[in-house]
């Protein structure tokens, strides 16, 4: 039976060690230890069959010092309150790591998405907004798109914002749809905003991109789009790549695009031509100069980190490695670029889209883009400076740049 790690005291544990580092007291712990609001809601619905069915959400609304509160809203069979929390925690994080002036939430529904039909499924996202409508906004908290969720939904939980204050809120959610004020660029953001971290880290240890070997875990969204965006401007070799049902390999090579195609037709990339299959575990553990995890939590743990052969790990998952796996990693040389820093590309262009929301003037994608690969370069720069200073791995070195940043504005506010 697999140890089930409860991801928020995972982000405690990772936060508890920067402190220590950085020399804060237990009081400073604490304060930043817990979220400032944490919802929990019930939602009823008359499903397509005629019965009703009651749904279980969250938000955690985890720190506002900087701006804002800021963070997605997953719809999943298995979400939870504390996976919720740790990911607000981690957003909180992430805002501040890139230095934009936003704070951190999380959102979620227990429930399967892929199991409902439209109707419900604009139901669900109406009813959750009607739930929280007095607790989000522009200037408080701005939801956006996470696991199982999708610009519809998130025009839907607009609309449905603006119904209740009547009034035009485009900046209540990001990552709409672009005819009614989503960003340019804000599909591929994450994986963008990753691959810009892989350049800089690339240029730290001398690894020559062209033909360098990937390895993905994750076919979604960020998953294939960092599959594409590595192999489309530095020509990586992607040799693996898989999905919840499994994985493909192919050392000499798999095209990104024919990958998605076939997962787009039959739900899998597994069954590509020209590719074996293998298991998300064996991937995990495949000779490769770049690894990305691009799927779920806690899938690199201290059982197999030392099996782990790779030169960056670019982690474009929420939380896929454990605190002891990170110090096995690092003990073995492995050039670890942290959720928290990696990923941030998508919040980062949702930044972006509230700004433009703001101003009613939009960017084009290469404006866009632009501004994206300043604010993650200067952001990768700034954490590896910071766990050089103490020699630890980059997610401290990270955590270190961000909890110094939202305890000053604690500190400004007059809070602690």
């Amino acid at each position: 039976m697999t140890e089930y790690l409860d991801p928020f005291k995972i982000s405690q544990t990772q936060l508890a060690e920067a402190c220590k580092i950085k020399g804060y007291d237990n009081e400073i712990y604490e304060a930043l230890s817990q979220p400032e609001r944490f919802i929990e809601i019930k939602i009823t619905l008359k499903m397509d069959n005629g019965h009703l069915k009651t749904f279980k959400g969250f938000r955690s609304q985890y720190n506002s010092a900087r701006g804002p509160m800021k963070g997605g809203i997953r719809w999943h069979p298995e979400e939870s309150g504390s996976l919720v929390k740790a990911l607000s925690a981690w957003m909180t994080w992430k805002t501040a790591c890139v230095d934009i002036p936003l704070g951190g939430a999380k959102g979620g529904i227990i429930c399967n998405p892929k199991g409902m039909s439209e109707r419900e499924l604009e139901t669900l996202a109406r009813s959750y907004i009607r739930q929280l409508a007095d607790f989000i906004g522009p200037n408080i908290d701005v939801p956006a798109p996470d696991v199982y969720t999708n610009p519809q939904i998130m025009a839907w939980m607009m609309d449905e914002y603006e119904t209740i204050v009547r009034r035009h809120a485009p900046s209540v959610i990001t990552g709409k749809p672009l005819p009614i004020g989503g960003s340019a660029g804000r599909a591929i953001a994450t994986a963008k905003g990753g691959v810009f971290c892989i350049r800089e880290a690339a240029k730290d240890i001398g690894l020559n991109l062209k033909g360098a070997p990937v390895a993905i875990q994750g076919y979604g969204n960020a998953g294939s789009w960092a599959a594409k965006l590595l192999k489309d401007d530095f020509d990586c070799k992607i040799i693996a790549v898989s999905d919840s049902k499994g994985g493909i390999c192919n050392l000499d090579g798999i095209d990104p695009y024919k990958a998605a195609d076939h997962k787009e037709k039959t739900g899998t990339v597994v069954g590509l031509d020209g590719t074996k299959k293998i298991t998300n575990e064996e991937l995990l553990e495949l000779e490769c100069d770049i690894l990305v995890p691009a799927a779920l939590e806690n899938v690199i743990t201290k059982k197999n980190a030392s099996q782990i052969k790779t030169k960056i790990i670019a982690e474009l998952a929420n939380g896929p490695t454990t605190p002891q796996a990170d110090n096995i990693l690092h003990n073995n040389n492995v050039l670890m670029i942290p959720d928290f820093l990696c990923n941030a590309g998508g919040v980062t262009v949702s930044y972006f889209e509230m700004v433009q929301g703001y101003y009613r003037y939009f960017w084009t994608e290469e404006e866009v883009f632009v501004a994206l690969d300043r604010i993650m370069t200067n952001a990768y720069r700034s954490t590896v400076e910071h766990a050089e200073q103490v020699n630890t791995h980059n997610r401290m070195g990270a955590y270190m740049v961000s909890i110094d940043r939202v305890i000053e504005a604690m500190q400004l506010r007059g809070w602690i």
